[in-house]
């Protein structure tokens, strides 16, 4: 038996009593802070954070000179990402779009928040969905003993805290050998004077795709390359080739590239390069062009920002040419690199998202108790 459940036979075997908000806390809404008391920047008189309905960092709206809350608080945004929770301990003042949740003696703040994370609140949709202090006051949680409440926080906070230390050690781990793929790539595809060197124009046919954005789907038979990473789908195909794709023109150029076999569409201001000639490797020439495209385009654009491609300017493309054996060499290499990079990019998210529901999972169990009747 766990010392959760120990707790729980000892102090509460026949169930616990559910209190609304409005009976445990003080509740209150944010309110306007004068705009000559408002400063952007944190200074010696204005040190107070302001806090608005956002998300994290987000939430931060400037400093002011005198704080409304002035105890630990619970807020719950009341607009936008309604329901969000944050624990405050330190004095503040909210906006508008806050409700404050200030508990009584009988409550632990870390386990007011833990509770109303669970809830399920709902507001009216007509007109602009606002949470206001009399439809929260109402809603009802579990108030069992305070050990209970210490150890339900106490489990929560070791698992928020392990499932952040394993998504710090993923990310440290795909920044680690994102910098090691680009070290050996670029070590790979750096040449001496003893390798040819041949505009793109004679080794490859270039050219764009009759398709508009508008035309993709999330579903079809064949991938439709537009002018960002994600690839949408079409039901017909205007190529049947081996192609490396690249942005025209958008926030894209010079940092979007697909590899391609088979049948595709193209965007009309997206670039495919099929190689013609039997002296390069089309996925040797994919990972030169990745590592060194964006540089050769700023080096040759008339102003410093990029903002479209010619196709003079791709014609005109230096491709080193080394021996069929060492692209066969440098592919192998980089390509047991791009996968370790891409399974630790998809499987950072899917292992987030798969604590997060574990989490979730275990938060509502934790806070789920029989109800005492009277």
């Amino acid at each position: 038996m766990s010392k959760l459940e120990e707790l729980i036979v000892e102090l509460c075997p026949n169930g616990v009593e559910y209190n609304t908000l409005g009976q445990i806390c003080q509740l209150s809404a944010g309110g306007d802070v004068p705009k000559d008391r408002i400063s952007k920047e944190k200074t010696d008189t204005f040190n107070i954070p302001i806090y608005s309905n956002g998300i994290a960092d987000h939430a931060l709206y400037g400093w002011t000179d005198k704080a409304k809350i002035n105890t630990p608080c619970v807020t719950i945004a009341a607009r936008g990402t309604i329901g969000y929770t944050t624990l405050h301990k330190e004095p503040f003042s909210p906006v508008v779009r806050l409700i404050c949740a200030i508990p009584n003696e009988h409550i632990y703040i870390e386990y007011l928040k833990y509770a109303i994370e669970i809830l399920s609140i709902q507001v009216p949709t007509s007109g602009i969905p606002q949470l206001t202090v009399p439809m929260l006051s109402k809603y009802k949680i579990p108030v069992p003993p305070l050990p209970i409440q210490r150890e339900i926080v106490r489990i929560l906070d070791n698992f928020t805290e392990l499932t952040a230390e394993l998504t710090a050690e993923l990310t440290a781990e795909l920044t680690a050998r994102k910098k090691q793929y680009e070290y050996y790539r670029d070590e790979l595809l750096t040449f001496g004077d003893d390798v040819p060197i041949t505009p793109l124009i004679t080794i490859a046919d270039i050219g764009t795709g009759s398709s508009n954005t508008n035309e993709g789907f999330a579903i079809g038979k064949y991938p439709f390359f537009v002018r960002s990473q994600e690839v949408q789908r079409k039901n017909e195909y205007e190529f049947n080739e081996t192609a490396i794709i690249t942005s025209g023109d958008g926030v894209g150029v010079g940092k979007i590239f697909h590899y391609i076999e088979g049948k595709y569409a193209l965007h009309q201001r997206a670039y495919r390069i099929h190689i013609k000639s039997k002296k390069i490797l089309p996925k040797y020439f994919f990972y030169y062009m990745k590592s060194t495209f964006l540089t050769y385009i700023k080096k040759n654009a008339v102003n410093s920002s990029v903002t479209s491609v010619r196709k003079p300017m791709l014609n005109k493309y230096p491709v080193p040419i080394p021996s069929i054996q060492q692209q066969s060499h440098i592919v192998n290499i980089l390509d047991k690199f791009d996968t370790l990079t891409t399974d630790i990019s998809k499987g950072l998210p899917a292992e987030i998202e798969a604590r997060k529901k574990q989490y979730e999972y275990y938060q509502d169990k934790l806070l789920t108790f029989k109800e005492l009747k009277a």
